[in-house]
């Protein structure tokens, strides 16, 4: 059931972030000439922990995100979720493993957002998903044809751009067996300005009545801006006045 509902986020998410690499691939001179250093204050994101195409079947210590608590337990974490600024929404959810520091399983399950506390941006990292991730590179473009899309989909054929940041996100553990629990999920992503105490992508756990993983030891993240598209509602417009 665990397996089967992070497979499920996954896709989603994965449907969610467009990879139109043949566009982006030739919009990238553009997007370093129009965008600023900074990603906006009110924007949207899309993030992954450790899933996606961030994972690299040869290295596993890409995924999954691994914290450490001061006593040598560990979690384990994946997952996959969108954020809105404007509104300060998030809609995530994935999977855990609490260990213990031998190594045996003390619980897992699932977990779900229910709230964001907070979302700093480093700014964005325009080459960093053809440049850093060898998985993004060999999706290649989505079956999805050489014409511009309608509607909401328009936004899709830009294509995301990875940015860093800190999100910190109240979530819900639901365990395999047992009651659930509250805890604080803080996903840091190392990219763009990042602060000197942040150099590395990571994942802390702070559980409610429990223990506090404070300790990022491995696994990568990535929030990825969620670019307009242009704006095709004129096009509608001019319809119903024909009519």
């Amino acid at each position: 059931m665990r397996s089967s509902l992070i497979r499920l986020v996954v896709v989603i998410a994965m449907l969610l972030i467009p990879v139109r690499l043949r566009v982006y691939a030739q919009d990238q001179p553009q997007q370093k000439q129009a965008l600023t250093a900074n990603a906006p204050a009110s924007g949207s994101y899309n993030f992954l922990i450790a899933s996606g195409f961030l994972c690299d079947p040869n290295d596993s210590t890409q995924c999954p995100a691994v914290a450490r608590s001061s006593d040598g337990e560990t979690v384990e974490i994946t997952g996959a979720g969108t954020l809105g600024l404007a509104n300060k929404s998030v809609a995530a959810a994935g999977a855990f493993t609490q260990k213990m520091p031998t190594g045996d399983i003390v619980t897992t399950g699932v977990w779900t957002a229910t709230g964001l506390v907070s979302f700093e941006s480093y700014g964005i990292d325009p080459g960093a998903l053809l440049r850093d991730y060898s998985q993004f590179r060999r999706l290649g473009p989505l079956p999805m044809g050489r014409g511009m899309m309608p509607g909401p989909m328009a936004g899709l054929a830009a294509g995301p751009i990875a940015a860093g940041g800190v999100a910190v996100i109240r979530i819900r553990l639901l365990a395999d067996a047992g009651s659930s629990g509250e805890a604080i999920l803080r996903v840091t992503c190392a990219k763009g300005k990042v602060p000197e105490d942040e150099q590395s992508d990571g994942v802390r756990l702070d559980i409610t009545g429990g223990p506090a993983f404070e300790e990022q030891v491995s696994g990568r993240t990535v929030f990825l801006l969620q670019r307009p598209g242009p704006n095709l509602g004129w096009k509608g417009a001019a319809a119903s006045q024909r009519q």
